[in-house]
């Protein structure tokens, strides 16, 4: 039998003796103010647009237009929910804040240049058929039995948005089994999608580039260079798409000029020709710049969009309410009290989103306003070059916020220049030393160095070490890994695919 050790452990009374200390906490929290403040200003236009119209459908004492008796007082009644519970709220209630006409708020008095009677009201969008509707119209055409269209259905329902059928024919088999409960074969389903393969565009329901390049290539006249560049990729793809010209021209016999027709015959075919059939059928949102950038005798000038300033005003009828309640004395039953509390708690709210609207459209402008101080050279070249280097924390030290306003400022944001319009976080960038000991832009340095590519022999490329003893000459010493980074940012390929005839 085994032996069994019990412990006891003794403890001291004392340790469990209450202690009673006093200690100071320096805690921070933000108000549900501050936290609609931060939501709003991550906004872009067009979401602020939709923001608003939300709220003022959950907030019937929120209005749209201006108030021709007066305005509201920019001073903010105490909010009810600080109050004590065990009292009656509307006991101490004073109406006259949400009554006063006497100031008018600083942003009614705003030049917005944007009309009410010119509002455009919907989102510019395009409307029409999708890219499956197409082929499924095409379908429709064809002299199927109905189990054979139930199939090619399925086939078309798996081809993706490039127009590829990117699954395997053996998982379309299984699935059509195990979820359709349609049993055919695979010599069906090569059978069915070849009648897809036949559909316009051209090149559609292809399983890889190759095919998809060939499918397109069947279907064009048939003349030499066309001949040609279906021999290239059906006895040559690998030595094509990895540019061997030398190995291209000893198996085929050809001279360069034969090779360069049928490779200029393969470039003019599409690789994905799904996303151009279904660019014009796809809902396109235009984009709607947040800052208005000009250029007026020689100076910048920063306007915003005047979307970002609606005109919101407090309900005459919510005020009218609170009128009666004064003029009654603050006599009034308990369900005119209950009344008169959900009327409160609504201007409350109202006058909160209204201010907090005032105070995105100040840090718009007081962010955007330092960017255009720090980038003034480009903003009056347009040239990518004059960029400066500048981080988030460069701006949020200059006006006095934190980096993480400034996120929200810059995100999803367009200001419309001169020269185009572009995200607000395209202007923020690293720094690097050039050979002068200055700093310079990172964005600088990849506009240098895709003006270096372009200018490079095509016959004969720069790989990325003779592109980064190029930069080093011109006085940015940086290291190949850095140059094969930027190249890669830039969405340019290495010397080898770039190599043309």
């Amino acid at each position: 039998m085994p032996i069994q050790f019990i412990y006891t452990t003794f403890v001291s009374t004392e340790a469990y003796m209450l202690n009673q200390s006093l200690q100071q906490k320096l805690l921070q929290k933000l108000s549900p103010q501050q936290i609609q403040l931060m939501k709003l200003l991550q906004l872009p236009t067009q979401a602020l647009e939709e923001r608003i119209k939300e709220e003022m459908e959950e907030n019937p004492a929120l209005e749209e237009g201006s108030d021709k008796e007066g305005s509201e007082a920019d001073e903010l009644y105490e909010n009810s929910a600080d109050e004590d519970t065990s009292q009656d709220p509307l006991d101490d209630f004073d109406p006259d804040p949400y009554l006063s006409d006497d100031e008018i708020p600083d942003y009614r008095l705003q030049a917005n240049n944007y009309s009410a009677d010119d509002d455009e009201k919907s989102v510019p969008i395009t409307g029409g058929i999708t890219f499956l509707d197409t082929l499924r119209e095409q379908l429709a055409l064809r002299n199927l039995s109905e189990h054979d269209l139930l199939i090619a259905d399925y086939l078309l329902g798996n081809i993706d948005e490039d127009g590829y059928l990117r699954r395997a024919l053996d998982d379309i088999l299984d699935d059509l089994a195990f979820s359709q409960g349609v049993m055919t074969t695979k010599e069906k389903l090569e059978e069915l999608l070849g009648v897809i393969q036949d559909f316009e565009p051209a090149g559609v329901g292809a399983r890889d580039l190759q095919e998809c390049l060939l499918l397109q290539l069947k279907k064009r006249h048939r003349t030499t260079e066309v001949k040609h560049a279906e021999e290239l990729l059906s006895n040559h793809y690998e030595e094509f798409i990895k540019k061997h010209y030398h190995k291209l021209t000893d198996k085929t016999g050809w001279n360069q000029e034969q090779l360069k027709e049928a490779i200029d015959e393969v470039q003019k075919l599409n690789p994905k020709p799904g996303s151009s059939e279904g660019s014009a059928s796809k809902a396109g949102q235009a984009v709607t710049p947040d800052y208005l950038v000009s250029i007026v005798d020689g100076e910048l000038e920063l306007r915003l969009n005047g979307r970002n300033a609606p005109e919101l005003k407090i309900s005459r009828e919510y005020k009218n309410m609170l009128q009666h309640y004064k003029d009654s004395s603050g006599k009034a039953s308990k369900s005119e009290k209950d009344a008169l509390l959900f009327v409160k708690r609504k201007i409350d709210a109202a006058k909160w989103f209204i201010d907090a609207i005032v105070q995105r459209q100040n840090t718009l402008m007081l962010t955007m306003s330092a960017i255009l101080d720090k980038q003034k050279d480009y903003f009056l070249s347009g040239d990518e070059k004059d960029l400066k280097p500048m981080i988030l924390k460069d701006i949020a030290d200059e006006i006095g916020m934190d980096i993480s306003t400034i996120s929200r400022v810059a995100s999803n944001k367009f200001v419309q220049t001169p020269y185009g319009t572009y995200l607000v976080k395209t202007f923020f960038s690293e720094a690097m030393t050039n050979s002068d000991g200055e700093e310079v832009s990172t964005r600088e340095i990849k506009k240098i160095l895709e003006e270096s590519i372009e200018e490079e022999r095509k016959k004969k490329p720069l790989t990325d070490e003779a592109l980064a003893k190029l930069l080093k000459e011109k006085g940015y010493p940086i290291a190949r890994r850095t140059v094969a980074k930027y190249r890669e940012q830039l969405g340019i390929p290495v010397a080898r695919l770039r190599k043309e005839l």
